[in-house]
Order: structure tokens, then C-alpha cells, then sequence
């Protein structure tokens, strides 16, 4: 090692020691995002059964949520919050203690709750919420109950009639085997008609009643129970035939591309090897064998796009196993954006080492601190201007989808003292560990001029075609995707969504190869960068899709949602650019090296 790596050795270890006490002491308690850490709450009779009221929110917003206390109800004199994991925080949760007083098995019969006097401000602002459709959520034993808080009736045009109703009644039914809790519902009931204009104060009575039912059903299976309760609209029905039809189709679009491509560079092969004397005129892919390895331009950038596209297929790919292995609980929320946070942070170093790796092999070495800083700041940066705007926007309207000032300096510290220095590490292991570049031709002092290509064979066609064929294999799985998460519900589908991540690749890859061959038998051996926006392109597919189906398929609305919305699916689309941008450069760089290295060069 050189002097200079030593001392960043050195003052990495001095850090890494310093934060281990950190990551022990003050992430950890966040860390509860597997199925294991849910404690199966048992009790006994006329036990205490706790009830948070959590968020309320407009129906068909799913991320514009703000506290239960916010609006005219029934509020205890000291607010007390649940302790929540950060999976719950990120979720929007801010869980507090009610008024309500549950015994386990202990029935009961239109007990009151509290008598409201509403003034005229609170009646409007209670009259809105209803128009607007807001619902409630309340948690026991880790399970949401949900429902309206009123109902709007309108009437025929002429007369005219408007009816807000607030209920006051709810109904409270619990399912129990033993001593735990398998199911919760609440139901409403006895609405008060609101005034339309509000002139004098009113008065309204909150009344619940609670009912316990014993069951069969075993704790573990209570999943199936709070699975057939739908209070959120049923978008997903698995339609099994178009899944399996779409992956049929993106087998056979391999196997087409495979076969054919086989068959040409078999027939390129045969050509160029005919006459060992070298006599045959050399056209094509050939010809260019001075220049397809010329290194292209902006070095770092490129190394960096590679570097952060390796790390993100990384993270994804542990993000589905862990899936696969059953080690996300729908009743713990916000598992997924936990596991998702720490393992950006923990797979950083292989972005450093795949970036400052090819960085050196390219002649760049001595500039591999640079680049380092750019491949870690490549996606953080964007993600966290895009999260500050969120959150900016979440704080001007109150939402509890506003990270407090404690979990944003913890999201902060994650990246800065686990996250970056992990990418300097693997820098320093990708800069030693690389050698030459193992090209099988030497790239010429001045570069071949490029033919004039047909419109057909542009760089425009090449994102088309590199775009839509890796999007047609996952637009099903898609909207599956779109429909869960944009509607409350917690995603299952993990077998699927992990066959369709391998056929994604698997696509992206064999259409990159076949682009690759395409533009270098035109003579054009810029292939370096257009590789990686030809796959990169199905973003663009993506965010297109995601617009159609939030103006056309769902009832989102209002600036706060179409916030939420769209700076969530950006992110998400560069996400998609970078990692299958990685896939298809490695994929192409692989069969470059193979066609060049399986014929003879003068």
C-alpha cells in the first residue's frame, strides 16, 4: 500500500470503531423489521387491551395522512405516544393513546366516551374532512382498524340536497383464541347531521360499544383473518394467466434473440476465419477492432453509473431473498423502507470497489478519491434533495408523512458514517485489486470515423427497442406493484416479483447483447455509453406508465399527493436507469470480448 492509502486505512478504522459503539447503542432498536422481533401479545381476563389512534386522511390519498388529534375529537389532556421503530416513522405512524377502555373478554354496551362541544371553526373543519372522505386508523395488538369518520349524502339536482354526518357510535369486535387476539374490526354507526353553515355551537356525544368472540383460528394464521377484511378498494386480483403469459413471452423473446444471434456471429465467424491469409476484405464488427475498446468519454461519471448500479442490484437482490425467506411482517409497517435504508448503506462498498476498480483499469488511478465522492453522492445526493422536498411539502401541510428532525439527522448519519466510509473502502479494495483491462485489441491514437447510419439504426431506435422490450417483461408485475403499494396494502407476492426481477435481467441483458452487435456491424464503436441508456431507457417507460396510472387508473389528487407521487416514482426510475444500465454494460462488454477475442487480429 502507498502511504496515502494507509492513512485513509487508518483513519477508516478509527471510524468504523468509533461508530460500531453508535450503530450498537442507536440503530439497532430501529432495526425491527423481521417477522421474528412480532412478540405474540398474550393476556389474561379483564387484562388491559391497549388502543393507539394512529392517522387520518383522505380515502384515495394513501400517503397525505395526518394525526387522529387533528381533528374535533376526543382528546385526553396529556398526549401520550406510542414508542415507535423506524419503520413505523417512515410509514407516516404517529400512534398515540386513546380514550377508549378495552378489557380483554370483558364486553360492553354504548359506553360513552367523551361530550364535545364544537365550535364553529372546528365544525367546519370537521365538515371538511368529511366531504373530503377522510378515514381513521386505530391499532391494537399491532392490527389497523379502520373506517369512516362520517358520510356525505348528496341528494338530486333539483331539490338540491347535502347531508354531513358524523358518527358517533363505534362498534368495536374482537376475534380471540386463547389468550390472544386473532382479529379486530370496528363499525359506525348513529351519525349527527352537521350544519351546513354553522352559526350556534354543537354538541356531540362519542359512544362505543365492544363485543369478544372466541375462534378457532390459530395466532399464526391471523394473517389469512386480516387479509379478508378489505376496507381499502380490491385492486389486486391475481390474474395468474397474464403473469405466466407475460413470463412465457419474455422466455420465448430470449430464446428468439439468442438463437438468431448465434446464428449470425457463428456465420461472422465463418467468414473471418475462411482465408487465414487475410486476404478477404474485413467489413462489419471487424473492422473496428482498433477502436471498440477505446475507452469513452467522462471516465468517472461512467465508472460511477457502473459502481452505484452494481450496489443497487445488490441491494435488491438481498431485499428479495429476505423476502423470499419470510423475514418481512406485514404487522410490522415500513419493514421493506428499513431494510432498504440500512442495506443501501451496508452495500456501498461494492459500488466503491466496481467503480474505482474499472476507474484504475482505465488509466485513471491516481484520481480514485475523486471518484469515490462522485460514486457516493451519484444516487444519495438525488435521493435525499427529492426526500427534503417531500418532507418539506409534508411539514406545510401537517402530515405525519413528515419525518421528525431526529430521524432525518439518523437517516443523514446512516449514509455519512456507514454508508460513505464503506464506499471508500471498497474504492481502496477495487484500486488494488485491479489489473489490466484484458482487451483483446488494442485501441488506435486517432478514432475511426463513423459511418452515416440509416434512421432505423439511430441511437434513438437503439433506446426504444433497449426500453420497451425489458418493460413489456415487467408491466404485469407492475401494476400489481402500483396497485399494493398505492393502496395501503402490504405487497406478498414475493415468488413473483422475484421470477420477474431474474427475467428483467435476463431480458435486459440479451437485447443489450443483440443492440451491441447491431451498432458495431454498422461500424460504430461507440458503444460504451449507449449501452447503458439503451436498458437505462426503460425508466422513461416506467415513469411514462406510472403517469397513466396515476391520472387514469387511481383517484389521487391535489398537490400534496402529486408531490408524494411523483418525486417517490422519479427516484424509483433512476433507480431503474443505473441498475439495469449496469446490467446491460457487463452483459455487452462480455460478448465484445468474446467476438474479438475468438477471431485473429493482425
Amino acid at each position: 500500500m502507498t502511504d496515502s492509502v494507509t492513512v485513509c486505512w487508518r483513519c477508516l478504522q478509527n471510524t468504523m470503531s468509533t461508530w460500531t459503539v453508535f450503530i450498537l447503542f442507536f440503530l439497532f432498536p430501529y432495526l425491527e423489521f423481521g417477522k421474528h422481533s412480532v412478540a405474540a401479545e398474550k393476556y389474561d381476563d379483564n387484562d388491559e387491551v391497549k388502543l393507539y389512534v394512529n392517522k387520518v386522511g383522505p380515502y384515495n390519498n394513501p400517503h397525505e395522512t395526518y394525526h387522529y388529534y387533528s381533528l374535533p375529537v376526543c382528546i385526553p389532556e396529556k398526549i401520550e405516544h406510542r414508542s415507535l421503530s423506524l419503520g413505523e416513522v417512515l410509514d407516516g405512524d404517529r400512534m398515540a393513546k386513546s380514550l377508549y377502555r378495552l378489557k380483554f373478554k370483558m364486553d360492553l354496551e354504548k359506553q360513552t366516551l367523551c361530550t364535545l362541544n364544537l365550535k364553529k371553526k372546528e365544525l367546519e373543519k370537521l365538515s371538511e374532512a368529511i366531504e373530503d372522505q377522510y378515514y381513521f386508523e386505530f391499532v391494537v395488538d399491532d392490527l389497523p382498524l379502520r373506517n369512516f369518520v362520517g358520510h356525505l349524502e348528496e341528494g338530486r339536482l333539483f331539490p338540491h340536497t347535502h347531508k354531513v354526518l358524523v358518527w358517533t357510535q363505534y362498534d368495536f369486535a374482537f376475534e380471540y383464541n386463547d389468550r390472544q387476539i386473532i382479529s379486530a374490526n370496528v363499525s359506525v354507526s348513529e351519525g349527527i347531521e352537521l350544519p351546513e353553515t354553522p352559526e350556534d355551537d354543537l354538541e356531540i356525544t362519542h359512544t362505543y360499544s365492544v363485543k369478544w368472540v372466541p375462534t378457532s383460528v390459530k395466532y399464526e394464521d391471523r394473517l389469512d383473518r386480516f387479509k379478508a377484511r378489505k376496507f381499502f378498494p380490491v385492486t389486486l386480483e391475481i390474474h395468474w394467466l397474464s403473469v405466466m403469459n407475460s413470463m412465457v413471452l419474455a422466455f420465448l423473446l430470449i430464446g428468439f434473440v439468442a438463437v438468431i444471434l448465434m446464428r449470425i456471429v457463428k456465420k461472422d465467424f465463418a467468414r473471418y476465419s475462411e482465408d487465414p491469409s487475410g486476404d478477404v476484405d474485413e467489413y462489419g464488427w471487424k473492422i473496428i477492432h482498433s477502436d471498440v475498446f477505446r475507452f469513452p468519454q467522462r471516465k468517472m461519471l461512467f465508472c460511477a453509473v457502473l459502481g452505484v448500479g452494481s450496489q443497487l442490484l445488490c441491494m435488491a437482490t438481498i431485499i428479495i431473498v429476505l423476502a423470499l425467506a419470510g423475514q418481512f411482517s406485514v404487522h410490522r409497517h415500513g419493514a421493506v423502507n428499513v431494510a432498504s435504508c440500512f442495506l443501501y448503506a451496508l452495500t456501498s462498498i461494492v459500488s466503491g470497489f466496481v467503480a474505482c476498480r474499472l476507474f484504475k483499469q482505465m488509466g485513471e488511478g491516481f484520481r480514485w478519491v475523486q471518484c469515490v465522492h462522485l460514486t457516493s453522492c451519484l444516487f444519495a445526493v438525488p435521493f435525499f434533495v427529492l426526500w427534503g422536498i417531500q418532507n418539506t411539502v409534508a411539514w406545510m401541510y401537517h402530515s405525519t408523512q413528515a419525518l421528525p428532525v431526529t430521524t432525518v439527522v439518523l437517516m443523514m448519519m446512516v449514509w455519512l458514517f456507514i454508508g460513505y466510509p464503506l464506499t471508500v473502502l471498497g474504492g481502496i479494495f477495487g484500486k488494488n485489486a485491479a489489473g489490466d483491462f484484458d482487451a483483446p485489441c488494442r485501441a488506435k491514437n486517432i478514432p475511426r470515423e463513423i459511418p452515416y447510419t440509416p434512421w432505423y439504426r439511430s441511437w434513438m431506435m437503439h433506446y426504444l427497442v433497449g426500453g420497451f422490450l425489458p418493460f413489456s417483461a415487467i408491466s404485469v408485475e407492475l401494476y400489481y406493484v402500483f396497485a399494493t403499494l398505492w393502496s395501503r396494502e402490504p405487497y406478498t407476492l414475493y415468488g413473483i416479483l422475484g421470477l420477474t426481477f431474474i427475467i428483467v435481467l435476463c431480458v435486459t441483458a440479451t437485447v443489450s447483447i443483440a443492440l451491441t452487435y447491431f451498432q458495431l456491424a454498422i461500424e460504430d464503436h461507440e458503444w460504451w455509453w449507449r449501452s447503458i441508456f439503451s436498458a437505462g431507457s426503460t425508466s422513461v417507460f416506467i415513469f411514462l406508465y406510472a403517469a397513466f396510472y396515476y391520472f387514469r387508473r387511481s383517484n389521487m389528487s391535489g398537490f400534496f399527493q402529486t408531490v408524494e407521487f411523483f418525486s417517490s416514482i422519479f427516484i424509483t426510475c433512476y433507480a431503474f436507469f443505473l441498475a439495469l444500465g449496469a446490467v446491460a454494460f457487463f452483459a455487452s462488454l462480455k460478448f465484445v470480448r468474446y467476438i474479438y477475442g475468438s477471431i485473429k487480429m493482425d
